[in-house]
């Protein structure tokens, strides 16, 4: 074994070849037919010689059975099964019906490495992996040729092999120390050489100039510097800047944006109550305290609302609700499945948050399309339908909802003014993008049969989709604020929940409950929206967004121009902050509701989001789940839609 820097050397420990675990595992699978039934199969997993089996039907692999399937067959028996002849009935259903598909196991290639096999098996909660070549995506291809199967036991068995006789080379390379010592001279080793390489370096550099214009900003704040006073206007637009850039970078300097877009909040609203507002004693004023008070009133509505709009949304998909949609989809053309996914994209986001849909439909298409290339053109799609689909209706995207809960729209002149904007967007755009989608027969193999949804999944579905649809009725007919809707649908499919699992005590029952769908719940990005709004607020209230309505008023001629800068700006800033800015720059009292202004700022800023990747939460969630590279984005998508037409659409319908 040569001398490395590391522990354990290049191609052992987490750096071991998947082909060696395989080898020295000596692990093999049982091998069954698709017409074998579930209780034959199971008894030769647990009482043979191996624990999972694949299932073939002739030479073509239908999929893997392991117990964690048999858990979902006998959870499905319960649910089903009404009578002890219906429960025999189950037990001899071929385990076709029961397998995970083909298309969706996990498989890497021989020369993979022990940690990929850990951090997929631990990003997909899951305790086997394929080993195949060759592999495409961690996917099996029609040239695939199956090697065997891996477990976690495996993968660790052997991490911890090679760590032991690891051990024995620490002791040669640094005698006389103990165990522990010796760990800890190899690891400042490493890291010394680690801090050397170029990369490394850029990046400490970064941070460290970073943390030190933190570290600056703070002690002006504490020592009270007068350039604060004398610049109070310009501090604040700083801060503002300063922490959008520190958003926009996030991933390079390795901040979370709910970080620090609460961080800005801060520090812009120290800056208005200790220095804007000129108090002689330095310290926040009635009329600033009244001020904050009002704007986390305005604040708190988006966030309960986002908060029980996303946990109503996870509860539906926990019980599988939505494959009431998707088992309708049965096409094996891959341009009719393109066209069919984006229109059911588009109406999904208009009743559901676009994020969420966008991540329910990609993992739709992991199921249905095995090319990457392809999958990351039908991921592109998913964001243009998801973003156009919630520009339309109150409850899709964040920024309408913004824009309705602050009375700047309201629900019917929503709906009917920019429907057909919206889905002009839609299908000029999967018209443009339709066109790079080439046909193969792919799809006929990666096409599964649609399972049947439990009752219980129906009553979710149902519920939850009726709970979000409720939401502007309800505040159109009571006059409260669409919030107090949202939460009293959440209170109601808490309660829903707990009915249908009530004496269920298994750790499967309580994931399907309402406590869970909130841990689950992305609270970081409530929190994110919380500062950006915040910090907004305050340069509403220091009068710096009505500067820059002024600005813009007197050098940009019209609404229309006004709007599309708007919308092209949301390319590249987040259209969250970007809208909340717009608010506090126009009164509603010079533009009221559903004036033309607020419906342009609703239509030009949701699906101007769409024309770069990092312009949307959509476009971020695909980035992040199928890999999307920005500048292959850019390429794609940059001409995807023509904001004068969306223009000239918009008042043709007016």
């Amino acid at each position: 074994m040569e001398e490395s820097s590391m522990i354990t050397p290049e191609g052992f420990g987490f750096s071991a070849p998947v082909r060696r675990i395989l080898k020295e595992s000596g692990r093999g699978y049982h091998k069954a037919k698709a017409s074998d039934t579930v209780i034959d199969v199971m008894q030769a997993i647990t009482v043979g010689a191996y624990d999972v089996a694949l299932v073939y039907d002739e030479k073509e692999l239908v999929g893997l059975f392991t117990e964690t399937d048999y858990i979902r067959f006998s959870t499905q028996r319960s649910d089903q099964a009404t009578t002890d002849k219906e429960s025999a009935e189950y037990l001899l259903t071929a385990v076709r019906e029961y397998v995970t598909p083909a298309a969706e196991l996990l498989t890497l290639s021989p020369d993979q490495t022990a940690n990929v096999a850990i951090a997929t098996m631990k990003r997909d909660n899951i305790r086997h992996l394929l080993v195949a070549d060759p592999v495409q995506n961690q996917k099996l291809t029609k040239d695939s040729s199956i090697l065997g199967i891996i477990s976690l036991q495996d993968v660790m068995g052997c991490i911890q092999k090679d760590e032991r006789l690891s051990l024995q080379t620490l002791a040669q390379k640094y005698p006389n120390m103990s165990v522990l010592d010796q760990y800890r001279e190899q690891i400042k080793s490493d890291a010394n050489k680690a801090a050397a390489d170029p990369e490394t370096v850029k990046q400490d550099i970064l941070k460290f100039g970073a943390a030190a214009l933190f570290g600056a900003i703070l002690l002006s704040f504490l020592t009270r510097v007068p350039l604060l006073e004398d610049y109070a206007s310009s501090v604040m637009i700083g801060l503002f800047v300063l922490g959008y850039i520190g958003i926009i970078f996030e991933e390079v300097l390795e901040f979370n944006k709910a970080g620090i877009a609460l961080l800005m909040s801060t520090g812009l609203w120290i800056t208005y109550a200790d220095f804007y507002t000129g108090d002689p004693n330095g310290i926040a004023s009635e009329a600033v305290l009244e001020q904050l008070k009002d704007q986390l009133a305005e604040v708190s509505d988006v966030c309960f609302f986002l908060l029980a709009a996303s946990a109503i949304v996870e509860v539906v998909d926990a019980h599988q609700g939505f494959k009431v949609v998707t088992n309708q989809i049965k096409t094996t053309s891959k341009k009719s499945l393109f066209w069919v996914i984006g229109i059911l994209t588009f109406f999904l986001s208009s009743i559901l948050n676009n994020l969420t849909v966008t991540i329910v439909m990609v993992s739709l298409l992991r199921k249905l399309i095995p090319s990457e290339n392809d999958r990351r053109l039908f991921g592109a799609m998913v964001v243009v339908a998801a973003n156009a689909g919630g520009v339309w209706t109150p409850i899709g995207d964040v920024t309408t909802t913004m824009l309705w809960i602050n009375h700047q729209l309201s629900t019917i002149p929503t709906v009917t003014e920019l429907f057909l904007p919206s889905f002009v967007c839609l299908v000029s755009s999967l018209a443009f993008l339709v066109g790079q989608v080439e046909e193969d027969g792919s799809l006929e193999n990666a096409m599964t049969e649609a399972t049947p949804l439990s009752p219980r999944g129906q009553l979710v579905f149902v519920s939850g989709i009726v709970s979000l649809l409720s939401v502007p009725v309800f505040a159109e007919l009571t006059g409260l604020p669409p919030y107090l809707a949202m939460l009293t649908g959440l209170g109601a499919m808490w309660t829903l929940t707990d009915i249908i699992h009530m004496g269920e005590e298994d750790e499967g029952s309580e994931q399907l409950k309402l406590p869970a769908a909130l841990e689950r719940t992305d609270v970081a990005g409530i929190l994110f929206f919380l500062g950006i709004l915040m910090s907004i607020g305050v340069l509403d209230k220091s009068g710096l967004l009505k500067d820059l309505a002024v600005y813009l008023s007197d050098t940009l001629p019209s609404l229309d121009i006004i709007a599309t800068v708007i919308g092209l700006a949301s390319a590249l800033i987040d259209n969250v902050p970007l809208v909340a800015a717009t608010m506090g720059m126009y009164e509603l009292a010079d533009y009221g509701t559903d004036d033309r202004l607020w419906q342009l700022i609703a239509l030009c800023a949701g699906t101007g989001g769409s024309i770069l990747v990092i312009g949307s939460a959509s476009g971020v969630a695909l980035m992040g789940l199928e890999k999307v590279d920005f500048l292959w984005y850019a390429k794609k998508m940059l001409c995807y839609t023509d904001p004068i037409c969306l223009l000239e659409c918009y008042h043709k319908q007016r």
